[in-house]
C-alpha cells in the first residue's frame, strides 16, 4: 500500500438542504503538513470535523492508515485516539489545572495510572513551553498559553495525525507566535498535520502543500511557494489578495 496516512475519497456532507462538502478527494502522506485555505463557509472546518467523525459524513470514505473509519463497524473512541484535534476555542476544563487537563485523557481513555498520566502531561507541557504553569487553571493563563495546553492535551493521546482548526484566530496578535512555534516544532519532528489557517507565512514556511477550498470543493493545490506566488485559480488569487488587504493597517 502507498504511504498515505490519510486518504479521503468522494466525501460529501449535507446539513439538510445545504451541501457543504461536494466530493472531496485528498490524500496526506505520513509526515506531511497540509494547509487548508479558503473563505469562510467554504467547507474547511466541516471537512476537519468529518475527519474525526465529530460530524458524520453524508457519503464517501475516510481511511486512516488504510482503515476505513467511515465503515459501520468503526469504533469511534479508537478513531479519536489516533486523530488529535485542536480547535479555535480551547475547550479546557476550567476547574482543572493545566496538568490535570493534559493528564485527563490518558487516565480516563488510555487507563494509565495517575502517576504515568501526569508524567506524560508534564513532559508535554514542558514541550510546549509551559513547564512552569502546571498548577495554573485556564483562567490564570493567557489565550496563547491555553491554546498550547490544548495542543499538549491532544498530543497526550499519542495521535497519528493532528488537525488544527484556525487555532490562532481567536488570539491577540502578540500571542500567535508562541502557538505557531509549537506547531512548527511538531512539523519538524515529523507529525502528520492538517491545518486550517489564514497565517500564510506559516503556510509558506512549514506547509508541504496548500489546498484551496471554495464552496465545498478543492479548486487548487500545490507547493506553498507555487500557490502563494502564482495562484492558478482566479478565486485563489482573490482570496490571497483579500488577506493582504486585511494586513494593511
Amino acid at each position: 500500500m502507498d504511504d498515505f496516512l490519510l486518504k479521503v475519497e468522494d466525501l460529501h456532507k449535507h446539513y439538510g438542504n445545504l451541501h457543504v462538502l461536494r466530493g472531496i478527494d485528498l490524500s496526506v502522506a505520513r509526515g506531511e503538513v497540509v494547509v487548508l485555505i479558503g473563505p469562510s463557509g467554504s467547507g474547511k472546518s466541516s471537512f476537519l470535523r468529518c475527519l474525526n467523525r465529530l460530524e458524520e459524513p453524508s457519503s464517501g470514505h475516510i481511511y486512516i492508515d488504510g482503515v476505513d473509519i467511515t465503515a459501520r463497524r468503526s469504533k469511534l473512541p479508537l478513531i479519536r485516539r489516533n486523530i488529535g484535534m485542536v480547535f479555535q476555542h480551547f475547550n479546557l476544563f476550567p476547574h482543572m489545572t493545566a496538568l490535570g487537563n493534559v493528564a485527563e485523557g490518558p487516565r480516563t481513555v488510555l487507563r494509565m495510572s495517575r502517576a504515568e498520566a501526569e508524567a506524560r502531561a508534564l513532559d508535554l507541557l514542558r514541550k510546549v513551553g509551559l513547564g512552569d504553569k502546571i498548577g495554573a487553571r485556564p483562567g490564570q493563563l493567557s489565550g496563547g498559553q491555553q491554546q498550547r495546553v490544548a495542543i499538549a492535551r491532544a498530543l497526550a493521546m499519542q495521535p497519528e495525525i493532528m488537525l488544527f482548526d484556525e487555532v490562532t484566530s481567536a488570539l491577540d496578535p502578540e500571542l500567535v507566535a508562541g502557538v505557531l512555534a509549537v506547531m512548527r516544532k511538531l512539523a519538524e519532528e515529523g507529525m502528520t498535520m492538517v491545518v486550517v489557517t489564514h497565517e500564510m507565512e506559516f503556510a509558506r514556511q512549514v506547509g508541504d502543500r496548500i489546498v484551496m477550498f471554495e464552496a465545498g470543493r478543492i479548486i487548487e493545490q500545490g507547493k506553498p511557494g507555487e500557490v502563494l506566488r502564482r495562484p492558478a485559480h482566479a478565486s485563489t488569487q482573490r482570496f490571497l489578495a483579500s488577506l493582504l488587504r486585511e494586513d494593511v493597517p
